[in-house]
């Protein structure tokens, strides 16, 4: 007996996921990415019957009989009439919050998310942007666009404070790329874990207690209505005078016009920003021109040549699972949103 696997790809659109046509390709699980990936796997992928859709073009047909969906998201009224045989949905991104409330799921149905997709790359661009905080790019970019020839010089970043707020799949790999460097990893995460990568951790109740002590602020939190405003301008005023902020987790955690304000202020030295709550970041933004301030577009963590394959890796990983009742990695918890 086989299983019913539907893929759900979009085409991009400034109202969905992908938002470019540039990044349509990264995200696009085809037919020949599929395969190219399931022939590693042939005992599992001969169990498979699979569906690769557009959007929702054939969606109320395809979905009578599919087991497992893989997808960005999906139309969820009445889904366990739409897809009564419906049990596993694996969304290709880490963050799930389009898909919040998820009062929508039927009993029976586990979603399963992206998490350590994009471990390896989101730790490559926080050492890239803590080090351009600290040899001063932001501001040295503001005066290139301003034709300002200013000698601003740094030094060595040994004995510099990092502090990793998430210490997730994101933030670990961030970790494990800043502990290459001289530098004190202080981690803030729910429950405060330990992490072999991180020298000091502490839960999230505690944030206030290390926020002052850190020089550069690496952000990697999902979107939930505990992370909503977290960084507001008390809470970035609190830090250091000088001190630099990276976020790669959601917009919805800054104040961003606070940010910018206290980059004018001088009070912190410089910003580099990968999320926004609007996206694209509209072109009469603000931001785009605000001092010592860099806009990444959305590109911290997603692997531009292997998205897909990476996907695909662990989505049979789990179906390895699957097949055998195990427990699935990365099931979300309807209730936090993550």
């Amino acid at each position: 007996m086989t299983i019913k696997l539907h893929i759900k790809n979009n085409h991009a659109g400034p109202d969905t996921f992908p938002s470019t046509p540039e990044s349509e390709p990264v995200f696009t699980i085809s037919m020949d990415k599929y395969q190219q990936v399931a022939q590693r796997y042939p005992e599992l992928a001969a169990q498979l019957e699979v569906f690769v859709d557009w959007d929702t073009d054939h969606w109320a047909e395809s979905m009578q009989t599919t087991e497992v969906l893989l997808t960005w998201n999906l139309p969820t009224e009445n889904l366990a009439e739409v897809a009564p045989n419906l049990k596993w949905i694996h969304c290709i991104g880490a963050g799930v919050e389009h898909l919040c409330p998820m009062d929508w799921v039927p009993a029976g149905l586990t979603i399963t998310n992206n998490k350590g997709a994009h471990a390896d790359k989101a730790g490559e661009y926080a050492l890239m942007a803590v080090l351009m905080l600290h040899n001063k790019m932001p501001a040295i970019l503001s005066n290139q666009r301003s034709a300002n020839w200013n000698s601003l010089f740094s030094t060595p970043i040994e004995g510099k404070t990092v502090g990793l707020v998430g210490v997730g799949s994101i933030g670990g790999g961030a970790a494990a790329q800043l502990d290459k460097m001289p530098v004190h990893i202080i981690g803030v995460s729910r429950h405060g874990k330990p992490h072999p990568h991180v020298h000091e951790m502490v839960a999230m109740d505690q944030l206030d207690a290390v926020l002052p002590r850190m020089d550069y602020v690496f952000v990697s939190l999902p979107a939930t209505p505990e992370t909503v405003g977290l960084f507001d301008h008390q809470r970035l005023q609190s830090l250091k005078a000088g001190a630099g902020i990276i976020n790669v987790g959601r917009g919805s955690t800054f104040d961003y016009d606070a940010l910018a304000n206290l980059l004018a202020s001088g009070h912190l030295s410089g910003a580099v920003i990968d999320v926004f709550d609007e996206e694209p970041l509209p072109h009469d933004s603000p931001l785009w021109v605000a001092p010592n301030f860099v806009v990444t577009p959305h590109v911290s963590a997603d692997d531009g040549d292997n998205y897909v394959p990476i996907t695909l890796e662990l989505f049979f990983s789990n179906l390895q699972r699957y097949l055998s009742g195990e427990p699935l990695l990365n099931v979300v918890r309807p209730q936090l949103g993550y």
